[in-house]
């Protein structure tokens, strides 16, 4: 009699995941508070970008490289345009303005945004259960945005920190559909890691022209727990988050691992309570539960 292989620890890894990028908006906004936001965006990713491209060479996936077409890595650098070097600094400029938790749940706009234009660009079929949770996601995201009060979506009255997370959610979309049309055809291990590397450079080269030797100055000049937090955005939330993920979509499919990503949200709010006595409030528990739930049920809908 046979058994199906258990894949107990696999799970655990996906839930360590959320965990981490969970973790990674108390940790932003840390980093945010205690440096010059743009100079913290690149010394995320000039970080993150050597560990990845180390793990990619270690894998032997570099010699690769050597072959791909010019237009592939014209499509690597649109990518890291949006997906890193825009996201990145969006991301940081709005956790200047804005706390963790809220930032966290803004973001649960990333997958309505996504199926809607995916349906429309490549015509993705779409079901009621995935149209519920869209409308359940949208409407949970605009409470916490505007504080539980919607209607002034309308009216001009949405923050400054707000808008720069949207910028966050923009970009993100924007990178996602990107990806299918330019990056077929290549692991997801080789594309992050390139496109960390290529927007790790565009940060430091912007980080220069606008702060210049301030922006070094102000990392250099960070205290010891923005620099902890530095460390776990890095290491934990990028190189081991994305290692753990690629190991679940390897083990249970891109679908499975994926319904794992809602879990993230919720972290994320759980976490900056903790860390950094943020208040839930609620229109953020009343909001954050529709956008979580409504992020379960579009994954649910696309099973």
């Amino acid at each position: 009699m046979t058994h199906a292989p258990s894949h107990f620890s696999t799970h655990l890894r996906l839930v360590g995941m959320a965990v981490l990028w969970g973790a990674s908006w108390p940790w932003g906004r840390v980093l945010a508070q205690s440096m010059p936001p743009l100079a913290a965006a690149a010394c995320r990713f000039l970080i993150a970008g050597a560990i990845l491209m180390i793990w990619l060479g270690s894998t032997g996936r570099l010699a690769a490289l050597r072959h791909w077409s010019a237009s592939r890595w014209a499509g690597m650098v649109l990518a890291a345009s949006f997906g890193v070097f825009g996201y990145a600094t969006f991301f940081m400029s709005g956790l200047k303005h804005v706390p963790a938790g809220k930032g966290a749940l803004v973001i649960t706009l990333n997958p309505v945004i996504t199926l809607l234009l995916a349906a429309w660009i490549f015509h993705e079929r779409l079901n009621k259960r995935i149209g519920l949770g869209m409308a359940l996601a949208a409407i949970g995201a605009a409470v916490v945005i505007t504080k539980g009060e919607p209607w002034h979506v309308f009216d001009g009255r949405v923050g400054i920190g707000e808008l720069l997370l949207l910028g966050c959610v923009a970009c993100w979309v924007a990178y996602t559909l990107i990806g299918r049309k330019v990056m077929a055809g290549v692991d997801a291990l080789t594309t992050t890691a390139i496109t960390a590397a290529i927007g790790a450079l565009m940060l430091a080269a912007l980080t220069l022209a606008v702060d210049g030797a301030a922006g070094v100055a102000g990392v250099l000049a960070a205290p010891r727990n923005a620099w902890l937090c530095m460390a776990g955005i890095t290491v934990g939330s990028t190189a081991l988050a994305y290692a753990w993920y690629f190991d679940g979509v390897k083990a249970l499919g891109a679908g499975a691992a994926a319904g794992y990503i809602t879990l993230v949200p919720v972290f994320g709010v759980v976490f900056s309570a903790m860390w950094l006595g943020e208040v839930v409030d609620a229109s953020l528990l009343v909001g954050g539960t529709m956008a979580i739930a409504g992020t379960a049920l579009m994954n649910l809908g696309r099973r």
